[in-house]
């Protein structure tokens, strides 16, 4: 006699225990040792160590590639602005009248392709 149904329902048995299994703790507890005794304490600890330090890691790398690709748009960055200025100035016939001044400023504020006017 064959039996063809072993596979499926042994499937379904190790899902549904594995299932069963996640649900079986408490949601409202941090874990399911107790921290008290030496064991779980030092598993947390050494996990919680081993985690910080992989997150750091993770994050330092993460970190190394944003100042690399900062670094490398940095001198394909042509940002330019128009800051205009107003400057007073008297007419010969005697009139003050305000007269706009504009200026290139790149992307830090400083004047593009002239030397600032002291």
């Amino acid at each position: 006699m064959k039996i063809t149904h072993s596979i499926p329902i042994g499937l379904a048995a190790a899902a549904a225990g594995l299932l069963l299994t996640g649900c079986a703790t408490d949601p409202n507890r941090v874990g399911i040792t107790n921290p008290n005794q030496p064991g779980p304490a030092v598993g947390q600890a050494l996990g919680l160590g081993v985690g910080a330090v992989g997150g750091n890691v993770v994050g330092g790398v993460v970190g190394f590639g944003e100042g690399v690709v900062g670094g490398a748009k940095a001198p394909f960055d042509n940002t330019t602005r128009v800051i205009r200025r107003w400057r007073t100035e008297t007419t010969p016939d005697g009139r003050t009248i305000q007269v706009p001044e504009d200026i290139v400023v790149d992307a830090t504020g400083r004047p593009v392709g002239q030397q600032p006017r002291n």
